[in-house]
């Protein structure tokens, strides 16, 4: 019986795309996770593979056609499953294909290792179905493995999978695989989107399920909207970082009197530059700084192998606010930039996101995530971290005070900060000193050149 391959959901307020290209034709045999066709959305172009392996019975699909979710894309015949899917280098993306050895190898792992498949982030197993049974082939763990259950192989996805997941925002470890000895296809990793999805629905997710709302309309008239599909995948992300983070928040305020005083007269220059110099710039500049001298702040948590995960790059995301919803783009290497290079590229990443043609790589890869709320109002407020990140500063409209200086009160500009921070990560007091580093940098810019 014919297979209906439909399109996924492709990820954050994407519900349909143009087709870019054809990349196969009725009668070619294709493998599980082959591509089929290129799909350009307001975000970026993204390759749409196969479910199933067989035989292309149709493909009712052409160059500049719209297709939405759901739609089918194409009709596969099954027939016998190839009998290994090969990541070597000619289909690899650079730097995978040493990670990720060929699933047909004799030491392929026979099905998701334990501690992934149990691990908290993954909200649904019931969907993906059981494990395969174990090779006999496969090696005896470690010791250290066997005392606590880490696991011990890669997990089994080729490259093309795992770019699909990483473009759908779903975390490959929390994934279950169906195919020939536990290898995860791309229908697995649907299969847990829609599943995340109907989590945030429904309570799922390992937080408790609501009770069912009343009846509003028996007090007054009402009107139902739906949820947008960035909206729904904001509160699917927002839903695993808030129930798999225990999350502390520590403020303090910046005075930053003389700071603005410096931000006005440098910035004509940095306006000729192409770029606007703003708190949020400089900020970037200050937290890059302070990540490498607290490494800790830019780590995540890998509670599959009990490991915490220290990264040696510096990349800053800035939430940007835009009419579909919250979109963070990534600066990368923001330690090796000025405040001038920084200006402009946070400008224009900025008006790329809200013109919808941000790419997704430009929104992966994160250290720590800085969300200005500044220019709209507030005192405080307590950002949600990131996740896979483990701290988020926030920022509020500076306000001037009266401030005790040398035995009188004297009017100055102080700018409200906020961290939360991953408690599993991150201590109190090393939270504390975290922030107060940032607030001596942005009340003495020549702390940067000293210690930054």
């Amino acid at each position: 019986m014919a297979v209906e391959i439909k399109l996924p959901v492709l990820g954050e307020g994407v519900d349909s795309g143009t087709v870019a290209g054809v990349l196969a034709a009725v009668g070619d045999s294709v493998e599980a996770d082959a591509p089929l066709i290129e799909l350009e959305t307001d975000k970026a172009v993204i390759e749409v593979p196969a479910t199933e392996a067989g035989v292309i019975a149709s493909l009712p699909v052409h160059v500049g056609d719209t297709v939405a979710v759901g739609q089918v894309i194409a009709t596969i015949e099954p027939g016998a499953e190839p009998g290994a899917e090969t990541a070597g280098p000619s289909s690899a993306p650079a730097g995978e294909a040493a990670a990720e050895p060929p699933t047909s190898a004799p030491s392929a792992p026979a099905s998701v290792p334990p501690a992934v498949a149990t691990a908290p982030q993954a909200p649904v197993s019931a969907t993906a179905g059981p494990p395969a049974p174990a090779s006999p082939s496969t090696p005896a763990a470690h010791s250290q493995a066997d005392e606590f259950n880490l696991p011990e192989w890669p997990i089994p996805a080729t490259p093309n999978t795992r770019r699909f997941a990483r473009e759908l925002g779903v975390d490959i470890t929390s994934v279950q695989g169906t195919g020939n000895g536990g290898r995860i296809l791309s229908g697995d990793v649907v299969r847990t989107a829609r599943s995340l999805l109907e989590s945030a629905a429904t309570g799922g997710g390992g937080a408790p399920v609501p009770p069912p709302l009343p009846d509003f309309g028996r007090w007054g008239e009402v009107e139902r909207e739906p949820m947008s599909g960035i909206r729904r995948t904001t509160a699917v992300h927002l839903s695993t970082s808030w129930t798999t983070i225990p999350h502390v928040t520590q403020h303090d305020d910046a005075d930053v009197t003389d700071l603005e005083q410096l931000r006005k007269r440098f910035a004509p220059r940095v306006q000729e530059a192409g770029g606007k110099l703003t708190m949020t710039a400089i900020a970037v500049r200050v937290v890059a700084s302070a990540l490498r001298v607290f490494p800790r702040f830019a780590s995540s948590v890998d509670m599959a192998s009990r490991e915490v995960i220290l990264k040696r790059y510096t990349h800053v995301g800035v939430a940007v606010d835009t009419d579909r919803g919250l979109l963070v783009p990534v600066i990368r290497d923001a330690d090796r930039k000025n405040v001038t290079e920084l200006s402009v590229e946070i400008g224009e990443v900025a008006a790329r996101a809200r013109a919808g043609k941000l790419a997704l790589e430009e929104m992966q890869g994160g250290c720590f995530t800085i969300t200005n709320l500044g220019g709209l109002g507030g005192t405080s407020f307590t950002p949600i971290v990131n996740h896979p990140e483990v701290a988020i500063l926030g920022m509020s409209r500076s306000r001037i005070t009266p401030v005790h200086r040398d035995g009188g009160f004297e009017p100055r500009l102080l700018l409200p900060l906020s961290l939360s921070y991953d408690h599993r990560a991150i201590d109190g007091a090393d939270a504390v000193r975290f922030l107060r580093w940032i607030v001596e940098a942005l009340e003495n810019p020549f702390l940067l050149s000293l210690e930054g």
